[in-house]
């Protein structure tokens, strides 16, 4: 049945900021200030990694406003560029890797939380399963109450994540101390100041990823064409003004040798200016945003799911949707399934991430460059349009394009197995595509 619209501009905002900021921006900072050596280096990593991300919200809300369908990241690329090239990407990075690679948050989430709730005796590798287990099944039973009851959840959760970052900043800029004092971190070598910078940005713009996944919720936006940009464009620019401030509060209160030797950064920091209750707070904030990005993925997911059934490359009952609270029962369920299996297994899947990185941003890109199609297609048929338009357009979006094709190209160059490796399991969905086609041309054809 038909999806009804029920989540408002703030509802979608909220969704766009956890699919961003989950457990990386705790521990990415150190990588980054690794690779990059010097304090301007890394500070201009992340804003130009923020701008770029900026110039993806731009060209992903133009997509949102002008493409408002359930499952849209994979619907837009189906309709545009065909239903094959769609599934297989969305073979490899929704269904075999994403689904199963977030069996990894609720078990991060527990392995904090659990030294908050139990005692150490019980503080043992089968507790953080069944912890993330329960974790889990809390959030899947929100979200099987309702898109809404799920949006409510979603936003509590990212207002407190918010309101505790701020804390952690507003804390480190009072913060009378001195700079916690670490190894010298040089740059890599003498006038490599572009290798260092880009070493940095590749794990700047990870952390910001996720946000266009957002578009996958088109036809659960009241008034989507209006409040979809907004809420893309809102909810990046909340990411990136968090990211640059925390990060400026990290190097304040432990310097750039001080971010780049931690371990958990965020840990380090409010162990300085909180004191002993510092690890405490961070592993609470920990804990919330790894429910928030878990709640997002059961919110946005299962949308893919629809569309590809839409598009008969899976089964029938992926299209089935509660008319009243707009829960989309079989999706969720497949999807629960496939994370708390996962919780038991998740070495298996770990390898396989790894693998299909470069096809990550391979299609994004492929994504984002539908902006292009649209707007061709609306020159062609001169169809009336009063929806958001990125500006600058035809350049920030190329732009954008090329920088996500620049990472992919990098990640065959610098890990050319795990790429090839990456590439063998995109074309295994060929046939899987095949396949479900022809299940569905046998259910299709009348009998005599």
């Amino acid at each position: 049945m038909a999806i009804k619209a029920k989540l408002t501009t703030f509802d979608t905002t909220m969704v766009v900021v956890s699919l961003v900021i989950g457990i990386g921006i705790f521990r990415t900072p150190a990588m980054v200030a690794q690779g990059t050596g010097k304090p301007v280096l890394f500070f201009a990593a992340w804003i130009l990694g923020g701008f770029i991300s900026l110039l993806g919200a731009l060209t992903f809300a133009e997509i949102g406003s002008r493409y408002s369908h359930p499952g849209s990241f994979y619907k837009v690329v189906a309709e545009h560029y065909g239903s094959a090239p769609a599934f297989m990407l969305n073979w490899t990075n929704v269904i075999l890797v994403n689904g199963a690679g977030v069996a990894a948050i609720p078990i991060i989430g527990a392995e904090y939380l659990n030294p908050i709730i139990l005692p150490p005796r019980l503080q043992t590798q089968t507790a953080v399963q069944l912890t993330a287990v329960a974790l889990t099944l809390l959030l899947l039973v929100i979200n099987l109450l309702g898109i809404k009851t799920g949006a409510w959840a979603q936003n509590i959760l990212t207002v407190f994540k918010i309101g505790m970052i701020g804390l952690i900043v507003v804390a480190a800029f009072s913060y009378s101390g001195g700079a916690v004092p670490g190894p010298a971190v040089p740059l890599p070598s003498p006038g490599s100041w572009v290798l260092a910078l880009a070493a940095g940005l590749i794990s700047v713009f990870y952390t910001h990823g996720g946000y266009h996944h957002t578009i996958n919720l088109g036809a659960d936006v009241r008034n989507a064409r209006r409040n979809m940009p907004r809420a893309i464009v809102l909810g990046v620019l909340i990411i990136i003004a968090c990211y640059l401030t925390i990060n400026f509060a990290y190097v304040r209160v432990l310097g750039l040798a001080g971010v780049a030797g931690a371990k958990l950064v965020a840990a380090e920091t409010a162990k300085v200016v909180f004191g002993g209750f510092g690890y405490l707070f961070v592993s609470f904030v920990i804990v919330l945003s790894a429910l928030g990005f878990l709640n997002a993925t059961l919110m946005h997911m299962p949308r893919i799911y629809y569309a590809m059934a839409e598009d008969r490359a899976l089964p029938e009952f992926f299209k089935r949707v509660h008319p009243r609270t707009q829960a989309q029962a079989p999706g969720l369920l497949f999807l629960g399934a496939v994370i708390l299996i996962s919780i038991f297994f998740l070495g298996t899947f770990e390898n396989i991430v790894n693998y299909v990185m470069f096809l990550d941003s391979a299609n994004i890109a492929l994504v984002a460059s539908t902006i292009f199609v649209l707007r061709r297609k609306a020159r062609r048929t001169e169809a009336s349009y009063d929806g958001y338009k990125a500006p600058f357009y035809p350049i920030l979006p190329a732009i954008f394009v090329l920088f996500l094709l620049g990472i992919s190209l990098n990640v065959l160059l610098t890990q050319t197995k795990q790429a090839l490796i990456g590439a063998a399991l995109f074309a295994t969905g060929f046939p899987v595509f095949l396949l479900m086609r022809r299940i569905h041309k046998v259910r299709e054809t009348p009998t005599l």
